[in-house]
């Protein structure tokens, strides 16, 4: 009986659609593979010209210029571990293409910096929402003995109820203070001074 229902089951079409399905599945595997390979590469990172004013900060911190050698790349922050959700990551990442294509001009390195600290925020929780799994890729908390007095301590016996990022932020990319203590007009002077542009020209550009 049980033979029967089998045979009646594993018909030619059936072992056909089963086949092409399998088959169809891990070419599916291996183009998710691929497709984070290749999009988890600095050099697709920075093929927008709006990400090489980070880039260029990135290369001057200690997470590109390790004493120890190790190098730790775009992904290796911004994307969570897993096929799964680095695919997800990737796929809501997306809505940073639109806004580079149809946003403000991210390419004018004073726009940039005028948007920048919401990008930081936005970066901060999301590294939050993770408990800072990306920093644990790295960094063993028990093992942590630093170069100052008391860091081994610190690290045992004052984290409880507290993730990586909430001390450790402005270690790669350009200084943005913390959301609790940031202030936009502060940040619009600092950065109509530095590009030389008339008071009052910053809040008008983020008003466009």
């Amino acid at each position: 009986m049980i033979k029967f229902q089998i045979s009646s089951f594993l018909t030619r079409p059936m072992l056909f659609a089963l086949a092409t399905g399998g088959v169809g599945g891990i070419l599916f595997m291996f183009s998710l593979l691929e497709f984070d390979r290749l999009t988890s590469s600095n050099k697709f990172c920075i093929s927008c010209h709006s990400m090489t004013y980070a880039d260029e900060v990135y290369q001057q911190s200690a997470h590109y210029n390790s004493a120890s050698g190790v190098r730790a790349s775009c992904a290796d922050c911004h994307v969570s571990e897993g096929l799964i959700m680095a695919t997800y990551d990737h796929a809501v990442g997306a809505k940073d293409l639109f806004k580079q294509w149809f946003g403000p001009d991210y390419d004018d390195p004073v726009v940039n910096a005028l948007h920048l600290p919401e990008a930081a925020f936005a970066a901060r929780d999301w590294f939050r929402a993770r408990n800072s799994a990306p920093c644990k890729r790295c960094h063993t908390l028990e093992a942590i003995q630093g170069i100052r007095a008391n860091t081994a301590a610190i690290h045992r016996e004052e984290t409880e109820g507290k993730t990586c990022i909430d001390c450790h932020y402005n270690l790669v990319h350009r200084k943005v203070p913390a959301k609790s203590t940031f202030k936009r007009q502060a940040w619009n002077a600092m950065v109509e001074q530095e590009f030389g542009l008339e008071a009052g020209t910053a809040a008008a550009i983020l008003s466009e």
